[in-house]
């Protein structure tokens, strides 16, 4: 167990360091690119200044001094200027090498190792119809090679490298084009998948803002009102309880304290609900209405536990600046029943039950509606 535990979390540290990488490596792709194209063209200078190749080492030292410049315009975030002198200088380099050491050398493997950068540059650089820059630009690569080829094939190199330097240019080359290819194809699948996820996050998030109160972390009623419809819905599990609570002279926590020790009582508050009412769907109806899905309560048990909660609530006061504020709450509480046939039905029925209690004294729970008969008639005598 604790093998595969250790392996568990070895592999997770590994895809996050990899992460990392990949992540570091898309936010400095033009400066990674600059960099590597100055180090490719340094290898080259050596190779063909061994080689007495003196016009392409010159050639050579002028890229080398190019890619410097472009890096140094990727820190500024000058980046269209990087990208036009990426593929100029890669076009100019393989016309003059194809040109002083012929085709057999495999310098027009560059050609192709810029096909991934314009295109994976060029969809971030340009938007809508400018991308159609981005294919002419392939097709002025691919006419370059084919008007190489013609010219080149049949012609006699200016210099003749020796056999281990052609074969090297020729896997040097050719290397290069495959790690362009599959680097940057890395980075394109990293970045879209990276931009998925964050597209799921953000949706995930707005999903629970239109679900959730952003104060209390509470439902709202988006969120709120289709968990009763469904609940009604469902022949096989019909049997729970609304409960409609409102806080007692909340305007006066406000006018006495402000509002943010008003936010702040609703936080305490909640968290006692929360506490108490475990497994209970609760919303935020509105200001310091909320309203609790009793899901499995019938009338009796609801009223049991929701005198509890009363009384703690009481007796609980929220801690502002050193402050004690003490609040109570007013609750009204129904019962489901065959003959509601929306949320709103029961919904009003326990709102009605709790704004009789706010007329009749407040700080209780109004469970029934012979409750409200007996103190009517209690008040009439």
């Amino acid at each position: 167990m604790g093998s595969a535990e250790e392996k568990k979390h070895s592999n997770k540290i590994y895809a996050e360091r990899l992460g990392n990488m990949f992540s570091f490596l898309v936010g400095n792709a033009y400066s990674f690119t600059a960099g590597v194209m100055g180090l490719v063209h340094f290898v080259l200078l050596i190779t063909f200044w061994l080689s007495g190749v003196m016009p392409l080492v010159q050639f050579n030292v002028l890229s080398v001094v190019v890619y410097i410049f472009c890096f140094i315009l990727c820190r500024t975030g000058h980046l269209l200027p990087v990208y036009a002198s990426i593929i100029l200088e890669v076009t100019a380099y393989t016309v003059v090498s194809s040109y002083y050491v012929g085709l057999k050398c495999g310098t027009y493997c560059f050609l192709f190792s810029i096909i991934p950068i314009i295109i994976y540059f060029g969809s971030s650089l340009f938007k809508g119809l400018q991308r159609w820059g981005v294919v002419l630009m392939l097709i002025l690569n691919f006419l370059t090679f084919t008007v190489l080829y013609i010219s080149f094939s049949n012609v006699p190199p200016v210099y003749e490298v020796s056999e281990t330097a052609r074969v090297f240019l020729v896997i040097f080359s050719a290397f290069a084009m495959v790690f362009a290819i599959l680097f940057y194809n890395a980075m394109y699948i990293y970045a879209s998948e990276h931009e998925v996820t964050i597209l799921q996050q953000k949706n995930r998030e707005l999903s629970a803002d239109a679900k959730e109160d952003a104060l209390t972390k509470l439902l709202n009623r988006r969120g709120f009102l289709p968990m009763v419809k469904e609940l009604m819905n469902n022949r096989r599990g019909k049997r729970f309880c609304i409960a409609f609570c409102d806080l007692d002279d909340f305007k006066r926590v406000n006018d006495t304290y402000g509002h943010e020790a008003g936010d702040e009582v609703l936080k305490h508050i909640t968290r006692i609900i929360t506490d108490e009412l475990h497994g209970c769907d609760i919303c935020r109806w509105g200001g310091e209405e909320i309203v609790i899905l009793m899901r499995d309560y019938d009338l009796d048990t609801a009223r049991v536990k929701l005198e509890t909660l009363r009384k703690n609530i009481a007796s609980d006061p929220t801690i502002f600046f050193n402050k004690e504020i003490l609040v109570t709450i007013t609750l009204g509480v129904a019962e489901n029943k065959n003959s509601y046939k929306e949320p709103e039905e029961i919904i009003k029925v326990a709102d009605e039950r709790m704004y009789y209690g706010k007329q009749h004294g407040k700080n209780i729970l109004i469970y029934e509606d012979r409750q409200l008969e007996e103190k009517e008639t209690g008040e009439g005598a």
